[in-house]
C-alpha cells in the first residue's frame, strides 16, 4: 500500500506545528496585497498578520485567487512522483472554485502517475477546514487505506460545526455578502451577525446579536450545544488579529464547555480577506449540519 499524502489549501488556517504533527502540506492561493500579487501563506512570510489586517482597517481591500492549476500541478506531482497517493481537502465549493480546478488536474496527474488523487469539497472554509484534513490525517495514521481515508473523511465533513462573528460589517459588504446600507446601520448600531457554514457549505448569518461581548457569549454557547462528547473534541478558535478576545473565548470554552484540547490561531489571508479584521470563529465536530440557508 502506498503512503498518503493529505494536502488542504490556503484557506484551511492551520499554523505550521499543526500542519508539522499531522504531517499536512497545502497549495497555495493568492492575494492582490499593495497591487502585487503574493502568495497567500499561512505561516505570514510575506507580511505580518498585522500589516495585513491594518491595510484593510485603513479602507484597502484585499483581493484573493482561488489555487492556479500550476500550483496544483506543482502539489499534486511532487507528492506522485515521490510515491504518495493523494487526499486533498478544499475549501467549500462555496466559497472557491478550487475543488473543480484540483479536480481536473488531479485527472491528468493519475494518468501519467501510479497515484490515487481523491479531491474532497470540505464544505467548510478556516479551521473547519483543516480539522477536516486532521481527521483525514488521523485516519491516514491509523493505517487506513486511501480510499478508506476518503469514505471517512466524506461523512465527518457535515459534523464541522463552525461559529463567525465580525466586528464590523465592513468587509462583508466588500465581498457582497450585505448591502452597503445594511452595512452602515448595522455598525452604527453595533449589530454583530452569527455566521455558520450550512449543509452544503455556504456561509449562512443565523441571528444578529447587539454588542460584542454578547456575540463572543453566543458563539461559545452556540458551540456547546451541538458539541458530542466535549471530553475528547479539540476546540479549534481562529481570529482576525484579535488575540486578547481569542483569549477570552478559550476561557468561556474552558468554563463551559471542558474540551480535551483547544487551539487558537489566525485566520488567513485568503479568508481574512473576505471576513475582516477581528473576526472571530470557533469550529468543532459534533452534530451533523442540517441548516440550510
Amino acid at each position: 500500500m502506498r503512503p498518503i499524502k493529505i494536502l488542504s489549501d490556503s484557506c484551511c488556517d492551520l499554523g505550521k506545528d499543526l500542519r508539522d504533527k499531522y504531517d499536512i502540506d497545502y497549495a497555495r492561493m493568492n492575494t492582490v496585497y499593495h497591487d502585487k500579487e503574493t502568495v497567500a501563506d499561512l505561516d505570514f512570510k510575506e507580511y505580518t498578520p498585522k500589516e495585513l489586517y491594518d491595510t484593510m482597517r485603513n479602507g484597502e481591500r484585499i483581493k484573493t485567487t482561488q489555487v492556479p492549476a500550476t500550483e496544483f500541478e506543482r502539489i499534486f506531482l511532487k507528492y506522485a512522483e515521490e510515491g504518495y497517493d493523494i487526499v486533498y481537502i478544499a475549501c467549500s465549493s462555496k466559497q472557491s472554485g478550487s475543488v473543480g480546478t484540483a479536480e481536473v488536474v488531479a485527472k491528468k496527474i493519475m494518468e501519467k502517475t501510479n497515484a490515487a488523487i481523491f479531491c474532497i469539497d470540505s464544505l467548510n472554509a478556516s479551521m473547519g477546514e483543516g480539522a477536516v484534513a486532521i481527521r483525514a490525517a488521523e485516519y491516514r495514521n491509523q493505517g487506513l487505506s486511501v480510499e478508506e481515508v476518503y469514505s471517512k473523511t466524506m461523512a465527518d465533513r457535515k459534523k464541522v460545526n463552525e461559529f463567525v462573528t465580525v466586528h464590523s460589517l465592513d468587509a462583508l459588504k466588500q465581498a457582497g455578502r450585505v448591502t452597503g446600507s445594511s452595512a452602515f446601520f448595522g455598525n452604527l448600531l453595533g449589530v454583530k451577525p452569527i455566521i455558520i457554514a450550512d449543509k452544503n457549505g455556504a456561509q449562512t448569518p443565523i441571528k444578529k446579536v447587539k454588542g460584542r461581548r454578547k456575540s463572543i457569549e453566543e458563539l461559545v454557547n452556540l458551540l456547546a450545544d451541538t458539541m458530542i462528547d466535549p471530553e475528547n473534541q479539540r476546540v479549534y478558535i481562529a481570529h482576525a488579529d484579535a488575540q486578547e478576545e481569542a483569549e477570552q473565548i478559550k476561557r468561556l470554552v474552558e468554563e463551559k464547555i471542558h474540551p480535551k484540547e483547544i487551539y487558537i490561531g489566525y485566520i488567513g489571508p485568503i479568508i481574512g480577506a473576505s471576513i475582516g479584521p477581528e473576526a472571530l470563529a470557533v469550529f468543532s465536530f459534533g452534530k451533523e449540519v442540517t441548516f440550510e440557508g
